[in-house]
């Protein structure tokens, strides 16, 4: 990939990234097609990434389809698929991590110790490698995108990271590669979680600002469905992460994570989105 990389340059032609980890789905495509509206070139990254994992159970059971994710993607003009074996991304005695503080202790980094450096060292690697002009996430990763555009701010990539709206199935259920891992009733149940969310922004448009009392909205409605167990639930700061007593003029953001069975979801919503 490197040497598709100084090639694409040479030939001063944009390059945009979506790095996925398979299981391809609609939220995915939303993104490919972002790219490819605003890129000459493409590339989609297919990589199950162990050190974001902290549960080896998760890790093992996590969907992986490489020869079907490439066949869907060929329906979207995509130029380039990057699928790298284990061996290339994390060589043997490969000792090298990258942290970002501050950013990845709270919400998914409380709860999954680790993850984030995974994920930070793997997208460091990815954007090294691919060297995009611009990266495509999704919303429903909120903690995961400000982590990103962090790193790639105080790392010094050359790239602009766009985020996009969270796409939902017909329930309101976010999609995400692991709701493949629910029964059809857990998947009917799971979207308990995006009701949850929505009637506590209702609750925020008609006046409501207070952090606790929109956490305890959520909690409310998800803990009336048996098959869930909640992980957390906070009102944060959108930019910081950090939890905020009350909303106020400063973005806020009620982020969720919550077991349906065995599957662990997340999801979230802004309140109070500047534009």
């Amino acid at each position: 990939m490197f040497s598709i990389s100084r090639k694409l340059r040479r030939e001063n032609k944009t390059v945009g990234f979506v790095p996925t980890m398979g299981a391809l789905h609609a939220g995915h495509f939303s993104l490919v097609k972002a790219a490819r509206a605003q890129c000459d070139i493409v590339v989609v990254s297919i990589f199950v990434n162990p050190t974001q994992f902290n549960d080896k159970g998760d890790l093992e059971k996590y969907p992986r389809d490489l020869t079907a994710d490439a066949a869907l993607l060929a329906g979207y003009d995509v130029d380039y698929v990057y699928a790298p074996e284990q061996g290339e991304i994390y060589p043997e005695g490969f000792s090298t991590y990258v942290y970002v503080e501050d950013l990845t202790e709270s919400l998914e980094g409380a709860s999954r110790p680790g993850h984030f450096r995974g994920v930070a060292t793997i997208v460091t690697i990815l954007f090294n490698t691919i060297r995009p002009d611009t990266a495509y996430f999704g919303q429903k990763d909120a903690q995961q995108v400000s982590i990103i555009k962090r790193l790639t701010r105080d790392l010094g990539f050359e790239m602009e990271i766009v985020e996009l709206p969270t796409v939902r199935e017909e329930s309101g259920l976010a999609l995400s590669s692991r709701n493949s891992l629910l029964s059809d009733d857990e998947r009917e149940k799971a979207s308990v979680i995006s009701r949850a969310l929505r009637e506590a922004k209702l609750a925020y448009k008609n006046g409501e600002r207070n952090a606790m009392k929109l956490t305890e909205f959520v909690q409310k409605t998800i803990a009336d469905e048996p098959l869930a167990r909640i992980d957390y639930v906070a009102v944060v700061d959108r930019e910081t992460l950090q939890p905020i007593e009350k909303v106020g003029d400063k973005e806020a953001m009620i982020a969720a994570a919550v077991f349906i069975g065995d599957v662990r979801l997340i999801d979230n919503t802004v309140l109070n989105r500047k534009q």
